[in-house]
């Protein structure tokens, strides 16, 4: 079986001779056919990706088809378009009792904490599929990034008519915009990037925009109409999280939807002032990927417009460093398998 493993920082390797994946009960063998590349592959490949270890195997945002199941999977068959739900939780802790299975106390996630998709074959357990016949491979592939999104604008519990402030139009901040504005929400959007701006403008229907990497609070007021009550912060990146604070209005919620590895800080009082909410957002649940398929099944978002950047499986490794150059403009890059 072919693979491609990231055997340390900035070194990938081509492999054949991988061990095919046998099917254990209540498991489903997928034959992979989309990988999508995201921040967490990039920043394994750079080195700087929290809780990771060397060598892996990367790819979380999979789609593929079922090649083979177990006697006691009845609701699927040999062809069926799946994707991948890639949170292996372990459905005995606390968090997990409580449904809150995306942020389980033993989680391993496929490409992070154990081997992911970026190989031909993977075994799965069938809990941990989402069956997409009604979508292409590519859209299936993209369900995960979203997911992300649509957690992060549930647990904010964001509501009709409520101003909230994306950082990041990254695929992870287009994922929090779209939900947001499925919601109700008043949505503006601030980057430092005027390209990715112009992007989300099109792609996710967004009004207002902001191109600082530190705006006033007479800047965000003039755009906004208001400080917004809800922030959501999707960079992934220290200082942004930080200045974040500044940005949130009285009694609102700040959002981190992004990780890194440093500690953050803040100044106490104006965070007691403001009686500020502050919110982790951790991965994603089922049922937020069972609302992305439904979303994306309703044709509402060009999907295809999405994906910026394509290469098939043997020519990953040549291209992948491309990828990280920020002349490249990606937005979403998948692998055809």
């Amino acid at each position: 079986m072919r693979g491609i493993v990231c055997n340390q920082p900035k070194e990938f390797i081509f492999r054949d001779d991988m061990k095919a994946p046998t099917v254990n009960k209540g498991e489903v063998l997928i034959q992979i056919k989309r990988v999508g590349i995201c921040g967490t592959d990039l920043h394994a490949y750079m080195g700087n990706q929290p809780f990771f270890q060397y060598p892996r195997v990367l790819g979380h945002e999979l789609s593929g088809e079922v090649a083979e199941v177990s006697n006691e999977v009845t609701d699927l068959k040999k062809g069926d378009r799946v994707a991948v739900v890639p949170y292996m939780h372990c459905g005995q802790c606390d968090a997990c009792k409580a449904g809150k299975t995306n942020c389980c106390e033993s989680l391993k996630v496929l490409g992070v904490h154990s081997d992911g998709g970026m190989r031909e074959q993977i075994v799965v357990p069938r809990e941990h599929l989402i069956q997409t016949n009604h979508l292409s491979l590519d859209h299936a592939a993209l369900i995960e990034p979203l997911a992300i999104g649509a957690h992060a604008v549930n647990r904010a519990e964001v509501k009709e008519g409520e101003h909230v402030l994306v950082i990041g139009a990254g695929p992870i901040g287009l994922g929090v915009m779209a939900f947001a504005k499925r919601k109700g929400a008043d949505v503006t959007v601030l980057d430092v990037n005027e390209g990715r701006l112009s992007f989300c403008k099109e792609w996710a229907g967004i009004g207002k925009t902001i191109c600082s990497s530190k705006p006033s609070e007479a800047e965000l007021k003039d755009v906004i109409g208001k400080m917004p009550s809800i922030v959501f912060d999707a960079t992934g990146n220290i200082h942004s999280m930080k200045q974040a604070f500044d940005y949130v209005g009285f009694g609102g919620k700040l959002v981190y939807v992004g990780l890194v590895k440093q500690d953050i800080s803040f100044h106490d009082p104006d965070f007691h002032k403001k009686e500020l909410t502050l919110l982790g957002s951790r991965n994603a649940a089922i049922q937020d990927f069972e609302d992305v398929a439904e979303l994306l099944s309703s044709g509402q978002y060009n999907m295809d417009h999405y994906i910026s950047h394509r290469c098939e499986f043997d020519q990953l490794i040549e291209t992948f460093e491309t990828w990280l150059k920020p002349e490249s403009k990606v937005i979403k890059a998948v692998v055809t398998v």
